[in-house]
């Protein structure tokens, strides 16, 4: 008996996409050209040359700057080059390496036991399915997401991190007040899946680039001015020139 589209989802995500309108998907058709447009070179900012370090460096980018991840790696991944020298270590002895990230006792401990879970239950390859990198310590769909889109070309959730959580947000994307959860499945409902891996990277970009969290307005950018209207520093700039004029 043939299945439904949701249905189908749900066997495959775990859970079903939201309804999109047609008028939905095609606003989301053109924000995606206007940011490939804006965005050609948008990629992972993480340094990696092997899945389970992209693996290990995104464990390390939560709650720190990419920035900081990436000076401290490569002194890390030439100390511990495989997931078996990982394993084979400490947390204590991986520590020293990563001390400049915040949070690193915890983290040295996720990356340790990461590692020993991808040697002893997946013979030293990072697993490619969303379900077995869950069972990894310290992942989460984020990192799941992440290792997936940029490691393994496999789009099978829309990376959802504190610029693409903004942005959906303000490009009117999702509702105000949508939670990650709610971010992440609106996406990947409006948008191609072979655009998943993408899209979030051109978001960040373009968070880090022009929508920033706290600005005095959109600045002119084309993405903003056409799709910016939710954008609350936008709807509350014009109050605030208009009190400016009235205490000239």
């Amino acid at each position: 008996m043939p299945t439904s589209v949701s249905q189908r989802e749900v066997l495959e995500f775990g859970f079903a996409l939201p309804k999109t309108t047609p008028a939905q998907r095609k606003r989301a058709g053109r924000l995606l050209a206007l940011l490939a447009e804006s965005y050609p070179d948008a990629h992972c900012a993480l340094i990696y040359s092997a899945a389970h370090e992209l693996l290990i460096a995104t464990i390390l980018s939560a709650q720190a700057t990419d920035a900081s991840v990436n000076k401290a790696t490569p002194g890390l991944f030439a100390r511990f080059p495989t997931p078996e020298s990982f394993a084979a270590a400490t947390p204590a002895q991986i520590e020293p390496y990563i001390r400049s990230i915040g949070l690193f006792r915890s983290k040295a401990r996720a990356i340790h036991e990461s590692m020993r879970q991808v040697v002893e239950q997946f013979d030293g390859q990072v697993p490619r399915t969303m379900h077995e990198l869950l069972t990894l310590r310290g992942v989460a769909r984020k990192t799941a997401g992440v290792v997936l889109g940029n490691a393994f070309g496999i789009n099978m959730n829309v990376v959802v991190d504190t610029h693409v959580h903004r942005l959906s947000q303000r490009l009117g994307l999702v509702p105000k007040g949508a939670n990650v959860q709610q971010a992440e499945r609106a996406l990947m409902a409006l948008f191609p899946r072979e655009s998943w891996c993408a899209l979030s990277h051109m978001l960040i970009f373009h968070g880090r680039a022009a929508c920033k969290a706290r600005q005095p307005s959109c600045g002119g950018h084309a993405v903003c001015e056409e799709f910016g209207s939710a954008c609350e520093l936008r709807i509350s700039a014009p109050r605030r020139t208009a009190k400016a004029k009235r205490t000239q």
